[in-house]
């Protein structure tokens, strides 16, 4: 099977995981997003058009599975661009460090659930105090933490 086709298994597999479970592991409101956190690899290894197209996939998928018209495919097509312009080069192998993981991940987490409660709160015209703390800060450490935990058990 060549590596194109195990990359695009892996995004089903793991926008299948979101949505079924994932997006379940709530605490306070506030969920992880393992889909950002795989653009935000396969844009790291692939490049910006690569991880631009991933993140107008899974965007699309996410928008189809939780009804919010365009935001998740203009927000995660976005993240995979901006991501994708720090490629690494093909001959360097892609280790990520927890410590690096965690932090790369809440800094990418903020802006894309930043950017995310922005265009829901234009949308929904809502002013709760959930869509800041819970959906925006909240569910950018909760991705950072799971990101820096899968950083643990991808190193050997």
């Amino acid at each position: 099977m060549s590596r194109s086709v195990r990359r695009l298994l892996a995004a089903v597999a793991v926008f299948a995981a979101q949505w079924l479970i994932v997006g379940r592991l709530r605490i306070y409101g506030a969920y992880p997003d393992a889909a950002l956190l795989f653009l935000g690899w396969y844009a790291l290894r692939e490049g910006r058009r690569r991880g631009t197209v991933v993140g107008a996939g899974l965007g699309l998928a996410m928008d189809v599975a939780y009804g919010t018209w365009g935001i998740h495919m203009f927000v995660k097509t976005l993240i995979g661009f901006l991501i994708g312009r720090f490629a690494v080069e093909e001959h360097t192998p892609l280790i990520i460090r927890p410590r690096q993981a965690f932090l790369g991940s809440l800094v990418v987490a903020l802006l894309h659930n930043g950017l995310l409660v922005a265009f829901i709160a234009l949308q929904t015209q809502a002013t709760t105090n959930f869509l800041l703390y819970g959906l925006w800060l909240g569910s950018a450490f909760y991705t950072a933490i799971v990101g820096g935990i899968g950083a643990l058990f991808a190193q050997q």
